[in-house]
C-alpha cells in the first residue's frame, strides 16, 4: 500500500506513539510538511526515524491514522527605534492514531519539495529481518 512518508520522525517519539494510542504531533521540517499537505483526516501515514535522503527499500516504519491536520502560522514583530522587523514560521499540527509496524518495499518518489511517497507492508512482530 502506498503511504505519505514522513522521516527523520526521533525514535523516542515513535516509541512513545506506539505506546499511547493517540498522540499530536507538531511538524516545521519543510520536507515533512510538504507531507502533511497532502494527508487529510482518516489518510494513513508511514513515520521512520530515517531521513529521507537515507530511505531505502528495507526501511520500517511506524503506520498511523490521521484523526486531525491543522495548518498555523505564527508572526513575530520586533522593533526598534531605527527597524521594525516580522517574522513569520508556518507548522501543521496532526494527530495520530498508531496503527501497525510496516517495511518499505519501494520508494516511490523522494523528490526534494514534493511529499516523499512510498509502497510499505504491514510486517508482524514475529516476521524476522
Amino acid at each position: 500500500m502506498e503511504y505519505i512518508a514522513l522521516t527523520g520522525i526521533a525514535d523516542s517519539v515513535i516509541e512513545v506513539l506506539k505506546n499511547h494510542t493517540i498522540r499530536t504531533l507538531e511538524i516545521r521540517t519543510p520536507q515533512n510538511f510538504f507531507g502533511v499537505l497532502g494527508l487529510n483526516a482518516g489518510d494513513y501515514v508511514l513515520l521512520t526515524s530515517t531521513s529521507f535522503h537515507d530511505l531505502t527499500d528495507g526501511t520500517t516504519g511506524l503506520v498511523a491514522k490521521v484523526l486531525q491536520r491543522q495548518i498555523s502560522t505564527h508572526s513575530v514583530i520586533s522593533a526598534s527605534e531605527f527597524y521594525i522587523e516580522e517574522r513569520e514560521a508556518v507548522s501543521a499540527r496532526i494527530q495520530l492514531e498508531c496503527r501497525c509496524m510496516a517495511r518499505v518495499r519501494n520508494v516511490v518518489s523522494n523528490e526534494l519539495g514534493k511529499p516523499v511517497v512510498v509502497d510499505a507492508r504491514e510486517i508482524s512482530c514475529y516476521e524476522a529481518r
